[in-house]
């Protein structure tokens, strides 16, 4: 409940009017720290540790109101946070994560390459290189959430000795470490997505994560986030259903709201559908991990359905509004536009749709 109230009366009132800047609302984090939730995941990092399943409802929660906020929470306590969790030393942990656990250091996380997206797995272009005590990091990331403003970066790439993908911790302001904002988008804009140029990137060995050593482990955190991103399709997609029935039940044409016709209802129970089945997915995938017995492919079936059906939502949603749908105010529009990013990132319906048919069939379809 603390979670809602928060959402409720500081993200929501200001969410459009970041949304339409293209500007993240950095008062926010404030409001996260009181609540003490980023640390839940991990042993030692909250007064209680959480599970999967209230993890989950937390991020559905940030979902409903703002899937903006959403990411950028998911991508500190989720990809950059599990990285140090998954792939770092004992010391390491103890280093990095009580801090960004109080969200006094915000994290982001850097796969993904300017040539290199659903295929990243087959080979990473930035380059790890061993000079004595340090690593020299050369190469480019692209749609990097937080990056713009992050204190530490996880950057992954490939060691030039061994041909193995490493991670590291990149400081804030390291020389030869230049992220751009990205302009022009039209989903999550206040996300604060950069272009990432390491050019003789100095890292230190101490920031090399030590228990990071192949795509493997990488895909270990993944494992755990995709998930995550499932529930927050259901949150957007919660957030857009509750708006059309409360436009519906307000919006008066030929004499009487239109939530008493017959197709604007048909709408609304196919939307109900969807919300109602993706949380039961994502409920179920929750309690395979917390038994710790899930695999790739559970959390890639529950990203990629649950997507699908939020894209689906989000557009019967705006089909409720008419051309009211595509007016901010009436905050649909943004449900819809960010159900868009939140289709394809961690993991594309495609790439999902064959990790589970892998898993199915015992044959791989994938291309290499």
């Amino acid at each position: 409940m603390r979670v809602r109230e928060f959402l409720r009366t500081e993200v929501a009132p200001i969410a459009n009017e970041y949304w339409s800047r293209a500007e993240f609302p950095f008062q926010v984090i404030d409001g996260f720290r009181a609540l003490d939730t980023a640390g839940l995941m991990y042993d030692g990092m909250a007064a209680h540790r959480g599970t999967r399943l209230l993890t989950g409802f937390i991020a559905l929660e940030i979902g409903r109101v703002d899937p903006s906020v959403n990411t950028f929470y998911g991508v500190h306590t989720g990809l950059a946070m599990g990285s140090v969790n998954r792939c770092g030393s004992p010391e390491q942990r103890e280093r990095w994560l009580p801090a960004m656990a109080r969200l006094e250091k915000i994290g982001a996380f850097a796969l993904t390459e300017p040539h290199g997206g659903s295929d990243v797995a087959g080979g990473l272009e930035t380059t790890a290189r061993r000079d004595g005590d340090t690593w020299v990091l050369n190469g480019a990331k692209k749609w990097i959430g937080n990056a713009t403003f992050a204190d530490l970066v996880i950057v992954w790439a490939r060691d030039e000795a061994d041909d193995h993908v490493k991670g590291f911790v990149v400081e804030k302001d390291t020389p030869g470490f230049r992220p751009t904002k990205i302009e022009g988008k039209i989903a999550l804009r206040s996300v604060q997505n950069a272009d990432i140029v390491l050019e003789n990137c100095v890292v230190p060995e101490e920031n090399r994560l030590r228990r990071a050593n192949s795509f493997r482990d990488t895909g270990d955190v993944l494992r755990q986030t995709r998930g995550g991103v499932a529930w927050g399709a259901v949150g957007c997609m919660m957030g857009a259903y509750e708006s059309a029935v409360d436009y519906a039940g307000k919006r008066v044409q030929f004499g009487r709201p239109i939530a008493g016709f017959q197709l604007v209802q048909d709408h609304l129970a196919t939307m109900l559908g969807n919300v109602t089945s993706s949380l039961a997915l994502v409920v179920g995938l929750a309690g395979l991990q917390d038994r710790g017995v899930n695999k790739d492919e559970h959390a890639a079936l529950a990203k990629s359905v649950v997507s699908t059906r939020m894209r689906e939502t989000v557009a019967h949603a705006r089909e409720v509004l008419g051309g009211n749908g595509i007016l901010l105010e009436n905050n649909v529009a943004r449900y819809f536009a960010d159900a868009e990013a939140l289709y394809s990132y961690e993991g594309t319906r495609e790439i999902n749709q064959l990790i589970v048919g892998r898993a199915i069939t015992g044959l791989s379809a994938f291309v290499r």
